[in-house]
Formats: structure tokens, C-alpha cells, sequence
């Protein structure tokens, strides 16, 4: 087969790897594409700091100074911790005195049980945590994958309900809880189990609306499939799609723990007793005294409340990071 002649200005007829360059109209050179000493380098420009700053440069300032701003406050809030005079308007010299007394008179000190307070969180925030996941994504299973009579009412009245802040109804939830108990004193006043049903009460309805969407985007194709098996509802929700959405129910849980270990307002109204009550309670009273407030044992206690929601934070990271419904479905 006779040899294929290139036609000036295309690269028809070309052999693989060749392309065809005219310096000139009189000058042809063949140059090879496998070989790296016949390509040359594309000329960089050289760098100029103002097309740097429009293009990228300036989202780096503004992280930094994001970051700076929301890092004072806990730097701040440790160096009142250290602080030994106990009183805020010693600790604007950052780390001007460094101590561990605030830490030492908050674990020991009679009158304000810390460790009581700590362990009473965490049991609280725990549970709570745990039940609004699993009850949440039961509704929100049933709300995504079946068909029946109120659906849509009952979706419309979730996204109503949460308009009206809790705090609206702190009179009406302590006369609730007043009244279930003079007939189950277990789960009525000054009880965990009656504060946790309120924390579950009032944030199933958002949770339960955050994970209905993330359920839509699981396909319905792999519910199909397992019904073929013959898998029915419970076999599929526990085995299949609990384990495509554990990122929505990593992010509930967190937020779930959050928000219990931080709520003030509910729990000081149910929780009576010094030694039934939450950290957001007991720390309050250190410096609700007018006349002496202990402000560094109130922030010694505000950082080691801070150490579980970091510490679960860093557990779950690798679920809300991760979208593990990816590749589901081919």
C-alpha cells in the first residue's frame, strides 16, 4: 500500500504520532508526539501578585480572617480558664497568668457537683441523640417509601410545627409534665426520662423533614430489588438503607447532641434537684451571684463540656464528609 502523502494545513494522511508544523511556506518540520525532547514547554507567565489577588488571592484573606473571628472566643474563653483571679476583667491580657486552679476548684468543690452535672449531660445528650435517629428515620422511611392517607398533611404539618420556637411553650410543657406526674411520677417532673421525651417531642419534626430528603435521593430502584429477593420493609430499612444514609444520620446525631448539651431554658424549668441537673443548668449558678461571679470556673467548665461534642465530632466526620449512596445504583 502506497504511503499516505499529508495535505498542507491538516493532519490527513498523517502517521500516528506525527504532526505536521510549516515555519514557513518553504519549511516543513515533522515533529514526533511520543517523544518529550521533541515537545517543547509552554511558556509560563510570570507572576504578578494583583491578578494572583483578583483570581484567588482574596478567598484566602477572607478565610483567614473568618478563621481569626471565630477563634477568639474559644481562645478567649481558655485563657479566662487559666486564669486563677476568677473575674473576666483579668483575662484580657491573653495568658497573661497561666494556672489550673479553676479547673481544680470546679472538680472539688462541694457545692457545685461538676462530675454529677457532666455525667447527667452525657447520659441525657447520649440517649436523646440515639432515639431521634432511629425514631426520625423510621418517619422519615415511611414518609419517603410508602403511600398512604395524611402524607402530605402530615409532611406540611412538620414543616408548620417548627415555626413556633420552643421557648413558646415552656408554660405548657411544665403544666404537662405537672399533670402525667401525678400518675407517673417516673416520667413527669424533676425526672430525665420526662426531659428526654421533651428533647425527642421537639426535635423529631425537623430531624425527621432534614432526613426525608436525603432518603428521596437513595434510589427507589434498590427497594425494588430487594422486594424481588424477597425482602420486606424492616429487612430492607435496617440492612440496606440505614447503612446508604449513615451521612444524614451521622449529621442528626450530632446536631441532636449538640443541642441537648447546650439547651438551658427547658431543662431548668423540669430539673429541680442540684443533683439531676445538666451542666448548661449547674454552670449558670457560678455566676448568677451578683456580688461574685466565678467566671474562670465557669469557663474551666465550659471548655471540658466543649471535649465530648469535639470528640464525637471527629468520630462522625468520616460519615458527614463521606456520600456512601455514591454507586448505589449502577
Amino acid at each position: 500500500m502506497a504511503a499516505q502523502q499529508p495535505v498542507p494545513g491538516t493532519q490527513t494522511g498523517l502517521a500516528v504520532g506525527e504532526v505536521e508544523e510549516f515555519a514557513d511556506a518553504s519549511t516543513r518540520a515533522s515533529v514526533s508526539l511520543t517523544n518529550p525532547a521533541d515537545r517543547a514547554p509552554l511558556p509560563r507567565k510570570p507572576f504578578k501578585f494583583g491578578r494572583w489577588f483578583r483570581a484567588t488571592g482574596w478567598r484566602h484573606v477572607v478565610g483567614v480572617v473568618m478563621v481569626i473571628f471565630s477563634l477568639f472566643p474559644i481562645v478567649f474563653v481558655i485563657s479566662s480558664s487559666l486564669n486563677p483571679q476568677g473575674t473576666l476583667t483579668g483575662s484580657n491580657a491573653l495568658f497573661s497568668k497561666i494556672g489550673l486552679d479553676s479547673y481544680v476548684r470546679i472538680l472539688t468543690d462541694p457545692n457545685a457537683p461538676f462530675l454529677t452535672w457532666f455525667g447527667n449531660t452525657l447520659m441525657i445528650a447520649g440517649i436523646t441523640a440515639v432515639l431521634t435517629v432511629f425514631l426520625g428515620a423510621l418517619a422519615a422511611y415511611s414518609f419517603s417509601r410508602m403511600r398512604f392517607t395524611g402524607r402530605r398533611f402530615g409532611l406540611i404539618a412538620i414543616v408548620v410545627v417548627q415555626m413556633f420556637p420552643q421557648l413558646l411553650a415552656v408554660v405548657a410543657i411544665f403544666l404537662l409534665m405537672s399533670a402525667i406526674g401525678d400518675w407517673f411520677p417516673a416520667i413527669g417532673l424533676n425526672t430525665h426520662i420526662g426531659l428526654i421525651m421533651v428533647y425527642l417531642g421537639g426535635a423529631l419534626g425537623v430531624n425527621t423533614y432534614l432526613m426525608y430528603g436525603f432518603f428521596n435521593t437513595v434510589p427507589a430502584s434498590i427497594d425494588e430489588a430487594a422486594k424481588i429477593d424477597g425482602a420486606g420493609h424492616a429487612r430492607i430499612f435496617f440492612t440496606i438503607i440505614l447503612r446508604l444514609v449513615a451521612p444524614i444520620l451521622a449529621v442528626v446525631a450530632l446536631l441532636s447532641f449538640i443541642a441537648s448539651v447546650n439547651e438551658f431554658v427547658v431543662a431548668s424549668v423540669l430539673l429541680i434537684d442540684t443533683d439531676k441537673q445538666t451542666l448548661a443548668v449547674g454552670l449558670t449558678k457560678l455566676v448568677s451571684n451578683p456580688r461574685y461571679a466565678d467566671w474562670s470556673a465557669f469557663s474551666a467548665g465550659a471548655v471540658i463540656a466543649a471535649l465530648p461534642v469535639v470528640a464525637l465530632f471527629l468520630f462522625l466526620q468520616k460519615y458527614i464528609v463521606g456520600g456512601l449512596t455514591a454507586g448505589a445504583v449502577k
